[in-house]
């Protein structure tokens, strides 16, 4: 007769603390990038481009900013949808730590942090943010540029149910003329993803293209396309100068004579 196990410790205080302590001693990333970077100096930056419209009676923002692109942040380490992102949240007391969340704090949804995002994007600073941070990681000597792993990860986003005619519009680069007489339907519709096929199995949306540090694991340099590019083609655009003479780590997908030919360029050692 099987046993059902079941558990017999009772739950305490101090569990969570408990917990987080333990995921500490196993050098959670997290831990380092929370006490070495001081994010309150992006605050600034934030608030001058976010936080332009009146206070009301409830303030001018529902999350805070610092916090909202330190998700950002999260992500892109460990490439993240805004649809998945929420959940990881939750699910995940390393973030909450990271982030400052308690398990009694609201998280941001998708449509939120896509939001977020969007107004970064459109006021042209968040590469700004991102460059800044990737400063701060090489003043505390966290990118030890000891050698560079290149990889690609697709990134899903929902299916657009458009006609056959639409679809061949926007492969031409053109808005269906319909969706241009309608802005509300033109807002919900995503122009830029594609589908592509890995392995018997078809993804639509994009790709995320990473150069990151091999002993920190850190993100150094990114690049997004739409999931149809070949992982390959983004090579050129990751490697910089700074990268010369690091051991380079790259699959299968990263083969090829022009591959081959930028890596001798940039004195690197392939493994």
């Amino acid at each position: 007769m099987l046993m059902k196990y079941k558990s017999k410790e009772v739950k305490g205080f101090f569990d969570e603390e408990f917990r987080l302590e333990k995921l500490a001693s196993q050098n959670d990333p997290l831990v380092k990038l929370k006490k070495r970077i001081d994010f309150q100096i992006f605050r600034p930056l934030l608030e001058e481009t976010l936080c332009k419209e009146p206070k009301g009676t409830g303030g001018c923002r529902p999350y805070d900013y610092v916090m909202m692109f330190k998700i950002l942040i999260l992500q892109r380490y460990y490439n993240i949808s805004d649809d998945k992102m929420e959940f990881a949240i939750l699910d995940r007391l390393s973030f909450m730590r990271f982030l400052g969340l308690t398990l009694a704090d609201r998280v941001p949804d998708a449509k939120t942090l896509w939001h977020f995002r969007e107004q970064l994007t459109q006021a042209e600073v968040i590469e700004k943010l991102f460059e800044r941070f990737h400063e701060q990681l090489q003043h505390e000597g966290l990118i030890a540029n000891e050698g560079k792993i290149i990889d690609a990860s697709f990134v899903e986003v929902p299916i657009q149910r458009n006609s056959r005619k639409e679809n061949e519009q926007i492969k031409q680069g053109e808005v269906p003329e319909q969706w241009e007489e309608n802005s509300h339907k033109t807002a919900q519709k995503d122009v830029d993803a594609r589908w592509t096929k890995k392995n018997g199995k078809s993804y639509y949306g994009y790709k995320n293209h990473i150069k990151a540090d091999e002993k920190s694991k850190l993100i150094d340099t990114y690049t997004v396309t739409d999931s149809s590019v070949h992982d390959s083609q983004e090579t050129e655009s990751l490697l910089t100068e700074t990268d010369k003479g690091q051991p380079l780590h790259a699959d299968s997908a990263y083969s090829g004579e022009a591959v081959e030919t930028l890596v001798k360029k940039n004195d690197n050692t392939r493994k």
